[in-house]
């Protein structure tokens, strides 16, 4: 079988009756080049199915625009959002966006990690995945001098730019309107704390429960992957116990999903039995009936602010710009899941 030679400029040249300077030249959209020269190349390379090989011209010039993107999930409102406001903001600026998923895991990260950095990206935007607790591959980042940015999941220590909403105080505002709902008993499904995020929501509700004189219950503290599977396991587990919780603060709105599906299976009252709160905001939370309690991330502001971020860092390579940390604000809104119009 005959390999089909890959096409090159100098294909292109040949084909053209232009010198491959000229060529790499309307490519590039140098201004010397007429704008008819520059149509001729553009059909020739449609006609030709010519590649561009962005790793070697990444070598040539030393920057590659390109700006790797790496989130735990891209099946969530959340991260599709702030997907979406990252490249919108990057492409006007001139930059591709190379997505990688790790699905939470943390051989993915590192191999994404190791590919991004192998093909030249000009900077990376990360959401560290919830089985990360070797940090060793984002500081390969930082050595490179390749500019990292941080959002929703980050790490205070390695000390690079990051965006996110204030976890803590989010868990005090949940824990708060739960009190004024007369909760007394609230459990909390959470993230594995060895996640920033997750330990702040955990520190954030251990305390509020303090400051309203409630039991802080380490049994009904649970860390889970936050999927709808679990809220589901979790919530019928609370349900078999023999003093149940009167409410339930999930820290994703799958998991509060979850929850939702089980108590409304066992004929539970929500929220008069069981109130229920989760984080999020996602589409589906005021589908569901009864609508769900959430956290609204603004998300939209969160990928826009990542984009900003990097943009800043790299229009100032060799200045030592001092680390952005922009912590959002997030709104609590109350629906029917948890509102007992007391």
């Amino acid at each position: 079988m005959e390999i089909k030679k890959k096409t090159t400029i100098k294909d292109i040249a040949t084909l053209l009756g232009l010198t491959p300077s000229a060529v790499s030249k309307a490519l590039n959209d140098h201004p010397r080049i007429s704008q008819k020269t520059k149509a001729a190349v553009q059909e020739a390379v449609i006609q030709l199915n010519y590649q561009p090989n962005y790793l070697s011209s990444a070598l040539r010039k030393g920057k590659s625009n390109l700006v790797g993107l790496i989130v735990p999930r891209i099946n969530t409102h959340f991260y599709a959002s702030v997907i979406e406001n990252i490249e919108a903001i990057l492409n006007k600026n001139g930059y591709n966006v190379i997505m990688a998923q790790t699905n939470e895991s943390y051989k993915k990260e590192c191999q994404s990690i190791y590919t991004l950095l192998n093909i030249q990206v000009d900077g990376i935007i990360a959401s560290i995945a919830s089985e990360t607790v070797d940090f060793e591959f984002y500081r390969k980042i930082k050595q490179k001098g390749v500019p990292l940015v941080l959002f929703d999941r980050g790490e205070n220590d390695l000390e690079v730019d990051y965006v996110g909403i204030d976890d803590y105080n989010c868990s005090q505002l949940i824990v708060e309107h739960l009190v004024q709902q007369n909760c007394s008993r609230i459990a909390h499904i959470t993230g594995f704390s060895h996640t920033r995020i997750f330990k702040n929501r955990i520190r954030g509700f251990r305390d509020a429960l303090q400051k309203w004189e409630l039991p802080v219950e380490e049994d009904l503290i649970i860390e889970s992957n936050l999927q709808i599977e679990d809220g589901r396991r979790i919530m019928a587990s609370l349900l078999n116990r023999k003093q149940r919780p009167d409410a339930v603060y999930a820290a994703s709105d799958n998991a509060a999903l979850g929850a939702l599906q089980v108590l409304l299976e066992k004929g539970i009252k929500v929220p008069e039995e069981m109130a229920l709160v989760g984080f999020g905001n996602e589409p589906f939370s005021t589908i569901m009936k009864p609508e769900i309690s959430t956290i609204n991330q603004f998300s939209a502001d969160i990928g826009k602010e990542a984009a900003l971020a990097f943009l800043e860092r790299i229009k100032h390579p060799e200045k030592k710009v001092m680390l952005n940390k922009i912590i959002l604000d997030a709104a609590l809104l109350v629906r029917n899941s948890s509102k007992r119009g007391n």
